[in-house]
């Protein structure tokens, strides 16, 4: 592995270092045990480096991880629990032969489909893979939120023992589309030899109303059985950034 994916791999742990995924974790198995009791399989689209999925576990689900960046895989795959499993997929196009009670797609994922027909495959993708009743929860950027608070530039520097990051965010926006690019200008300093690399990185964010997601379950075997702010279960206004939603499948 070379010493800029190491790098990069310290500055993604610093970068969400507040981020609780414990809280996250057990507010996920809340839902399900409200909307799917007794549900006992997970697939995670989108999974990262597995942090979610591995607490999961601890609370007696079969997990499988999607992930389409190999070297986020190979960090799960090393740091996984018992009953987890990670694998290199593409959300939009995935098989397997697996069946599953419920799908969480966490941290905006399905924000990063920008377009109606990854979407589409998507979610019909995750009907085809749910058992009956199965559940398909995820957050996306809310668009009140987004056309209300209206994304700005703006600079964040972080740092711990080992690394130094100075990040630059510049916002495009795509008021047609309802499409955020967020275009990222990072450097990452090692405090250790001084070596520094820069990563270049555009991040297009899809925000969604309550009707988009009604049209797009209707559209894909689903129904919208709830949707609230996520993790602090507030409703949504537009104040709210991030909408955690519910569906269930339809026979």
């Amino acid at each position: 592995m070379n010493q800029n994916f190491n790098l990069y791999s310290q500055y993604y742990d610093l970068l969400y270092q507040d981020k609780d995924y414990g809280a996250e974790a057990d507010y996920l198995h809340q839902l399900i045990n409200r909307y799917r009791p007794k549900s006992t399989s997970i697939l995670e689209l989108g999974s990262g480096t597995g942090k979610h999925a591995n607490l999961l576990a601890e609370k007696n689900y079969n997990i499988l991880g999607l992930e389409r960046s190999a070297e986020m895989v190979e960090i799960a795959n090393r740091t996984k629990t018992k009953n987890v499993d990670f694998k290199i997929a593409d959300i939009t196009e995935f098989q397997t032969n697996q069946s599953f009670d419920v799908a969480v797609s966490l941290f905006h994922v399905i924000s990063y489909l920008t377009d109606n027909q990854s979407l589409i495959n998507t979610f019909k993708n995750v009907h085809r893979h749910l058992n009956e009743n199965g559940l398909f929860i995820f957050d996306v950027w809310h668009s009140s939120a987004v056309n209300f608070q209206v994304p700005e530039k703006r600079t964040k520097t972080l740092q711990n023992e080992v690394i130094q990051v100075t990040r630059h965010a510049n916002p495009i926006i795509d008021t047609e589309q309802n499409i955020v690019e967020v275009n990222y200008t990072i450097k990452v300093k090692d405090l250790e030899d001084g070596t520094t690399f820069h990563i270049e990185e555009s991040h297009p964010m899809r925000h969604f109303s309550k009707p988009e997601i009604e049209l797009l379950a209707y559209a894909t075997g689903f129904e919208v059985i709830h949707k609230e702010e996520f993790l602090t279960k507030a409703i949504p206004s537009a104040e709210t950034w991030g909408v955690c939603y519910i569906l269930k499948k339809l026979s």
